[in-house]
């Protein structure tokens, strides 16, 4: 019975480690940047995302793409149509294998890593890293944010097309075709 007792403790003990983790949308933020005419820059936002870490460390996030915001109305609907294409690829998802020293940080504690992993963006996947720091803010916050943007490639994801249309369309010399991206995503325990 002692032995009983002490295994259903030691595994209600951790059982947190091995929780399942989900994304705060509300709390959570996603960026990326663009310079147009080689010298305005702005920095734009996909309003929403989702997603969740395994506790196995398998992590997925999926960013509607029909959430970009960069703050004027027909600029968003042209990147949606035109740049995105929104109809045929409406998210973009990130995929990856984190490494349990990030998930089973302790509470109050922080540290900084590496996540590498998978890009799915307008049907093209690529490799992408993202440099980051965790902090275990809580028992079940998890608190996930690049410490540097991550550049990503128009060319690498067949979007260059789409760019092309955009800068004629607003009749401009130039869009960059790299765009940084940082975020920081909140995940809480389920």
């Amino acid at each position: 019975m002692l032995k009983q007792s002490l295994v259903l403790l030691s595994s209600l003990l951790v059982a947190p480690a091995f929780a399942d983790w989900t994304v705060a949308p509300e709390q959570s933020s996603l960026h990326f940047m663009s310079t147009k005419n080689a010298q305005v820059t702005e920095v734009h936002a996909f309003e929403e995302l989702s997603g969740s870490v395994s506790g196995s460390g398998k992590l997925m996030i999926e960013v509607p793409l029909s959430s970009v915001n960069t703050n004027i109305p027909i600029r968003n609907t042209r990147m949606q149509e035109k740049l995105f294409n929104v109809a045929k690829f409406p998210a973009a998802t990130f995929t990856a294998d984190v490494p349990s020293e990030l998930i089973k940080l302790k509470a109050g504690s922080s540290t900084t890593a590496k996540v590498d992993g998978t890009l799915s963006l307008h049907g093209v996947e690529a490799p992408v890293s993202f440099n980051v720091s965790v902090s275990k803010v809580s028992a079940d916050t998890l608190v996930v944010s690049t410490v540097s943007p991550t550049l990503i490639g128009a060319e690498t994801f067949g979007l260059t097309a789409g760019l092309d249309m955009l800068q004629n369309i607003a009749g401009l010399k130039s869009i960059t075709q790299t765009s940084p991206v940082t975020f920081s995503v909140t995940f809480e325990m389920e």
